[in-house]
């Protein structure tokens, strides 16, 4: 019977295309922070829509359930097998076209499997920009951004995934293929159903191609590192910024200097901009002038009272030098308990200190790795070291409550997956999860797509 199944599949995308060595398939069941590992029956690696829509078919008759994969660069355990039932990894690499670019629309179509450094790539160069931008981009997927919302560091000016979308295309869990790659920003005839796949985490469907809006591409910018004294002053000097400089301030990250101290012993070769600054600030103005105008409008409005000092990039080898601390900072404290909380951007100092104490009773000593998108209230908020993993629960209990206490969010942009599945139970209303369910059923009645999984 296995050999059968395997076989079909095999008639379907090619015998190549279809995984089942240890070796082979390890990469696919085991998450990046090695965190999960699951079991499969198999990858299978589809290279077109309608190859997604018939594997999906047939596993649907098999009863076989389905994990769809981008890149497996998530953080929660969406994108590897929970180990069920019986499954199979549905790999959307090899759907990695771009299938149009619309400059007079400003959209460009492409598959879910397509990198997102690429995406990038190919509407600079038609003098566009795609916003989403994320420490992640040369590896993670299109597919995986949409069905985790992702955000990344542009949020503040663009808006989350969902908001850089126009349509979608989507396989459904009885292999059916939804058509919704309509590149309009006025449609309103019923319900949007593109945003019910946008964050779903493939647990109602398939992402495999979308339209994506563009925006003019910046003739400037500029990047500049900041010190302040604490978060309360952090958000001051947000608010200042977005008076002084409007939609021009296009990304705002607060760094704790545990943070920097954790790049630095990580990668010898960076440099501190600001030695000893306990709070900094990595900001980003972009617009379509000159960039001598912009940096005279961001000379002036970092000249007060609530900035400490500041380093403003000269060139672009700078401000590349500066947002390598921050993307590096993934890897520079890699194992932890982390946290991707979100509170109203108001709140975001009390949030930090009442947290801050609470650990301290609680684990005197344990670092805490305070960084994130403080334009729009999203802090990673990452605490210990390797030891405390195994006391995570505890942590997380700690400061969920906290954020709880604030009207806040236990995810902000990296999703559920299997890491907060049983977590988000406390934190929901029952009407919501009641109806999320509804939808769930709605769609794969069966529970075939990704189970173990968000709900």
């Amino acid at each position: 019977m296995q050999h059968d199944f395997l076989g079909a599949l095999a008639a379907i995308v090619g015998g190549r295309n279809v995984l089942t060595g240890e070796s082979d398939t390890a990469p696919y069941l085991t998450d990046w922070r090695r965190q999960y590992r699951g079991a499969a029956q198999c990858v299978v690696r589809p290279g077109s829509t309608a190859e997604v829509a018939q594997v999906v078919r047939h596993c649907a008759e098999a009863s076989v359930a389905i994990v769809p994969q981008g890149g497996n660069t998530g953080l929660c355990g969406g994108s590897v097998p929970a180990g069920t039932q019986k499954q199979v990894v549905i790999s959307l690499s090899r759907l990695n076209r771009i299938r149009e670019l619309d400059a007079l629309n400003s959209t460009i179509t492409v598959e879910a499997g397509c990198v997102l450094a690429d995406v990038q790539r190919a509407a600079l160069q038609a003098e566009r920009l795609f916003a989403l931008s994320l420490a992640a981009e040369g590896s993670c997927q299109i597919g995986g951004n949409l069905s985790t919302n992702a955000g990344g560091v542009n949020v503040l000016r663009y808006g989350n995934a969902r908001d850089q979308v126009l349509g979608l295309e989507a396989v459904l869990p009885d292999g059916r293929i939804w058509n919704g790659l309509r590149g309009l920003r006025k449609d309103n005839t019923g319900y949007d159903l593109k945003q019910l796949f946008i964050g779903a985490e493939g647990t109602l469907g398939i992402i495999t191609a979308a339209v994506l809006k563009l925006h003019p591409k910046p003739t400037a910018s500029v990047t500049a590192w900041v010190a302040v004294a604490s978060p309360q002053h952090t958000v001051e000097l947000l608010s200042h910024l977005r008076k002084t400089c409007g939609e021009r301030l296009s990304a705002f990250e607060l760094l704790s200097r545990t943070c920097v101290n954790a790049v630095l012993g990580h990668r010898k070769e960076i440099r501190d901009p600001l030695p000893g600054a306990d709070w900094c600030v990595l900001l980003e103005l972009a617009d379509g002038g000159s960039t001598e105008a912009l940096g005279e409008m961001a000379q002036q409005a970092l000249d007060g009272e609530l900035v400490l000092d500041a380093v403003l990039a000269k060139n672009t080898a700078e401000a590349n030098a500066l947002w390598q601390i921050r993307e590096t900072l993934p890897e520079a404290q890699f194992a932890n308990v982390k946290h991707d909380i979100s509170v109203a951007v108001s709140k975001v100092p009390e949030l930090i200190s009442r947290a801050n104490a609470a650990l301290a009773k609680a684990f005197p000593g344990a670092p805490i790795y305070c960084f994130g998108h403080v334009g729009d209230g999203n802090l990673h908020y990452n605490v210990g070291d390797a030891a405390l993993v195994a006391r995570r629960e505890e942590v997380n209990r700690i400061v969920y409550a906290e954020v709880d206490a604030l009207g806040g969010s236990i995810s902000a942009e990296h999703g559920l997956g299997q890491l907060k599945r049983e977590e988000i139970v406390r934190h929901k209303e029952p009407l919501e999860l009641e109806l999320m369910r509804a939808v769930k059923r709605a769609l794969d009645p069966r529970g075939l797509m990704n189970p173990g999984k968000v709900i």
